[in-house]
């Protein structure tokens, strides 16, 4: 066995962003409006918790893409909680724990076959989620260790651990930290340590990237039959089909009733969220691969694996456009028609 530390400037990544949580708290009465607000609060002080001294390591075996352990935090804050399936055992009674543990498995051999990734290291890291953290907790997250799944509640957030693509986001947060150093857009201010600016941005849109990769890859869909929706069915039904579109970022017919992800620069937000400003590398991704056609994690998938081993923690839109260029011509040659979509798609959304 041997094992790697956890990168200093990994962070708390959670799947619902506050504005999303806020505006459900807005149209939610009595007590699940005050835990909806109390969770808010919640997730902004986790934020501090990275910055505390770590003493554990991740623990790796070699060669081995899947070490994937689940434990169940029985609706206590206590992590990661009681055993309650390890790699390899049957299932158990809990289907929110199989369900973890199956769409866990299902993102790592996406990285294992795709792009030959042994776990989210490339080293056989082991992978740890917790089920049932908190009381209805409204949101789930990669902690910089490890995955955690609230439940939510029916009467606004319907769950997490049954969607394939919010399970792979997340987890792509763990491998977009192990792979640019310094974390692609973290900064420490005021004793958080958070996502910011356009890399940051950016670090939300690859975690979107690769679970649109990782969903149409389990369902062996085409660019043209996926609907490239992120987080479908994690709303109560009368909030919205989903948090987010790639095909069509602030579309709130096919996502939520306040999305507000612009499509291309011109909507850009000084000081946004994130997970708003996400929507413009995310529209350029999907509009490089339906011009493309085919698979998507075929096509492009390499270039945006490629492009991410060429950038740094500061890295904007425009460079990583750039980078995402510079991969297509190493895979494909300078003037395949994949660098020309990947171009023509940047352009598009006014990055370059």
């Amino acid at each position: 066995m041997s094992s790697e530390e956890v990168p200093v400037y990994a962070c708390v990544c959670f799947a619902l962003p506050t504005r999303v949580m806020s505006k459900l708290a807005e149209r939610t009465e009595g007590v699940h409006r005050e835990r909806l607000i109390a969770h808010i609060e919640a997730c902004k002080s986790m934020r501090g918790d990275r910055l505390q001294p770590q003493a554990t390591a991740l623990m790796c075996t070699p060669n081995r893409s899947r070490n994937r352990t689940l434990f169940d935090a029985r609706n206590s804050t206590r992590l990661p909680g009681t055993r309650l399936r390890k790699e390899g055992e049957p299932p158990v009674a809990d289907e929110s724990a199989n369900q973890a543990y199956d769409n866990t498995g299902i993102a790592l051999d996406f990285f294992h076959e795709v792009f030959n990734r042994v776990s989210l290291d490339g080293q056989g890291m082991h992978v740890d989620s917790t089920v049932h953290y908190g009381r209805d907790f409204t949101n789930a997250m990669w902690t910089g260790r490890q995955m955690v799944f609230g439940d939510g509640h029916a009467d606004h957030v319907i769950g997490f651990t049954h969607s394939l693509d919010i399970t792979a986001h997340e987890l792509t947060h763990g491998l977009t930290h192990l792979m640019v150093p310094g974390g692609l857009g973290v900064v420490r201010k005021a004793g958080k340590v958070e996502l910011q600016g356009e890399a940051g941005a950016l670090n939300e849109s690859i975690s979107d990237v690769f679970a649109s990769m990782v969903k149409q890859w389990h369902a062996r869909q085409s660019v043209r039959e996926a609907n490239w929706l992120v987080g479908e069915g994690i709303l109560a039904p009368q909030y919205g089909a989903a948090i987010r579109s790639l095909k069509a970022p602030g579309d709130r017919r096919v996502t939520w009733f306040e999305d507000d992800q612009p499509r291309d620069m011109s909507g850009y937000i000084d000081g946004g969220d994130t997970h708003t400003n996400s929507g413009i590398p995310n529209h350029a991704f999907y509009l490089a691969a339906d011009a493309l056609g085919g698979y998507s994690w075929q096509t492009l998938g390499p270039v945006w694996y490629q492009a991410l081993d060429m950038i740094d923690s500061r890295t904007g839109f425009r460079d990583f456009a750039y980078a995402t260029l510079d991969g297509a011509a190493m895979i494909y040659g300078p003037k395949a028609r994949e660098v020309q979509a990947t171009e023509h798609a940047w352009k598009k959304v006014r990055v370059i």
